[in-house]
């Protein structure tokens, strides 16, 4: 994230501290884009993408005057979202578990890929990230997919550095096993 972001993150955050709703719009339109493309690559279901990046940002608009900040903002949002698809992903597996109808592996995220030129190649990618654990799988898409740093990622989680460059680490070399095997070299 460029240091002129920061800033006009923080002159915005600034401004809705001071109780200025016109803040709001501009947070709203600099990140949906980068938001609504995560939550469809944690969870595949653009409704329901919409709906947790929608519910994220109205929780971040009724904390926003009291919240301390402490990493970028993009990087705020976005794990709020990954909270929220969480909590909705053990909210669905205990509900399957319970009700006995489901299997609760159904209910586990499968992320798209990033666009590509070849279809087959996407969904290589796609069965690739959905078999990563949730915890490498989110790591190798902010990371990856959203371009944020390793550190930023580890401040967003409560995590240190080397436990997040460790999940990147073991998910794309999980990643490289899958693409091999397919490939018949393994």
């Amino acid at each position: 994230m460029r240091i002129v972001d920061i800033k006009e993150d923080k002159a915005l955050l600034e401004k809705l501290r001071g109780g200025s709703g016109d803040a709001l719009r501009p947070i709203y339109e600099k990140y949906k884009t980068d938001m609504l493309a995560f939550a469809l690559a944690m969870c595949r279901d653009r409704a329901a993408a919409e709906d947790v990046v929608h519910d994220a940002f109205i929780s971040f608009a009724g904390i926003a005057r009291s919240l301390e900040l402490r990493t970028n903002l993009k990087g705020y949002l976005l794990t709020s979202i990954a909270n929220r698809i969480r909590n909705i992903q053990k909210a669905e597996a205990r509900c399957a578990a319970s009700i006995g109808n489901l299997d609760p592996a159904d209910l586990s995220a499968h992320p798209p890929a990033p666009p590509t030129n070849a279809p087959e190649e996407e969904e290589r990618l796609q069965r690739a990230l959905a078999e990563l654990p949730d915890s490498q799988r989110e790591v190798v898409i902010l990371h990856h997919l959203e371009g944020l740093k390793f550190r930023s990622i580890a401040k967003s989680q409560e995590e240190s550095i080397n436990t997040i460059q460790s999940r990147y680490r073991y998910g794309m070399q999980k990643m490289r096993a899958i693409f091999a095997k397919g490939n018949g070299n393994a």
